[in-house]
């Protein structure tokens, strides 16, 4: 999609913001809790344990203001959100360690990391993450039931050693079901609303693109029956002056250039109002493989193409759809040749059918061109858009327009000197009895 990666690491930007606030007063409010239960004890002592926590709390505090202060300066938002997060799953082990270990009730907070990673690295982080706390979870109670840590926090002995080994592996292995079913959980909820967010961006870009379309092919309609009377009368009048005035090669030769100019012009404005209102077309069953493979031959033979591009062709046979066949062939054509176009030399372009979910048909187009920069992908489908030295900038408009008559659209993906890919779909048919 256009501008995809961008929006996805803004997103990521913001998102680490917020965790990164939400981890500062997570850890006010920590500090401010033990503060109070302190002062209300009586007498008031300062354990070996506390000093540990207050340790951990104003570490945490050091980390989250050296965090903010290279934040603008890291390249590598992903690297660093997995850096944090996972330097949160051992202050959540410290804080489990200094609270009694196998006794303490911050377990918890194991889940609350796996969930925020996986609002920050999906699925495969909340996974990542399920591993470190279970590990480091698992570690430390398998060092405190050994004997060769003792946990703070706890009085008279090791409480671990009061359960039998069975009901300490069983809290481990519940403890570590816990981590991964809420990495299971969370990221998929996770995956689920990075998609609908997607789709629901993509759905407002190719709106914003309809009404742009719908606006300009209103007044391009006007604008060409306009140009082309005026195109009309002036062809015929020299086409007569020709026949009537006598014969002079330089006159002849101007006149020539008039007529040549004037078709020009008015295969533009064919093309303009094909862009502002396709016609409506003849629906046919067509079966894809043959219908495209036919437009491929006489693509192959066309100047543009011969002795420059080789065309890789992979149909899926028996995929029938309904369609105009020149709409389908005007759409197939236009989009081989935006792909021949974008070639500097020699190259590939590929054109392929495939059968798609809830039956539908998928067609795409791709080469490996010179791409589509950041820049110019929002303007590519605006008419007389083009970056070529040749060209009118009609033709991705014009297979716009065509495929919004049949409920659909065209997706774009693109790489900078790596190449493009264009792909739309169709509703499938039966094939004709």
């Amino acid at each position: 999609m256009p501008g995809s990666s961008n929006k996805s690491e803004d997103d990521l930007y913001h998102r680490l913001e917020w965790v990164m606030f939400l981890r500062v007063v997570f850890t006010s409010l920590l500090l401010g809790s033990t503060i109070i239960l302190q002062f209300s004890e009586k007498p008031f002592h300062l354990t070996g344990s506390l000093l540990i926590f207050y340790g951990l709390i104003v570490t945490i505090f050091l980390l989250s203001f050296c965090y903010a202060l290279i934040f603008k300066h890291i390249k590598r938002k992903l690297v660093f959100a997995y850096i944090q997060i996972g330097i949160d799953t051992f202050t959540v082990t410290i804080i489990i360690f200094v609270t009694g270990s196998f006794a303490s009730i911050f377990s918890f907070l194991y889940l609350v990391v796996i969930i925020y990673s996986s609002m920050l690295l999906f699925r495969r982080g909340s996974m990542v993450m399920a591993v470190l706390c279970s590990i480091q979870y698992g570690t430390l109670i398998d060092l405190e039931y050994y004997g060769i840590i003792n946990p703070f926090g706890v009085d008279g002995g090791h409480i671990i050693l009061d359960y039998a080994w069975s009901q300490v592996l069983f809290k481990v292995v519940i403890t570590m079901a816990a981590c991964f079913a809420v990495a299971f959980l969370s990221g998929f909820l996770s995956e689920q609303l990075r998609r609908a967010r997607n789709e629901l961006s993509a759905l407002e870009d190719r709106m914003k693109r309809v009404e742009k379309m719908v606006y300009m092919g209103e007044m391009a309609a006007g604008i060409t029956h306009e140009i082309k009377n005026p195109l009309a009368s002036l062809s015929g009048s020299i086409q007569i002056l020709r026949k009537e005035v006598p014969y002079d090669p330089e006159h002849d030769k101007l006149m020539q250039i008039v007529l040549r100019e004037t078709d020009r012009l008015s295969a533009l404005a064919n093309n303009f109002l094909l862009f502002a209102k396709p016609p409506a077309g003849k629906i046919e069953k067509i079966e894809l493989e043959n219908a495209l493979t036919e437009t491929v031959k006489l693509f192959e033979k066309d100047k543009v193409a011969t002795g420059k591009v080789s065309i890789i062709s992979e149909f899926s046979s028996n995929i029938w759809i309904e369609m105009d066949p020149v709409h389908l062939r005007q759409v197939i054509w236009n989009l081989l040749l935006n792909a021949a176009e974008a070639i500097e030399g020699e190259g590939l372009v590929g054109i392929k059918t495939y059968p798609l979910k809830n039956n539908y048909a998928g067609i795409e187009v791709s080469d490996n061109g010179c791409g589509i920069s950041d820049e110019h992908m929002q303007s590519i489908f605006d008419p007389f858009f083009t970056t070529k030295s040749s060209g009118t900038g009609l033709g991705l408009s014009i297979v716009h327009s065509i495929l919004e008559t049949y409920d659909t659209w065209l997706d774009v993906e693109s790489k900078v000197d790596r190449g493009t890919k264009f792909s739309f779909k169709l509703k499938r048919r039966d094939p004709p009895t």
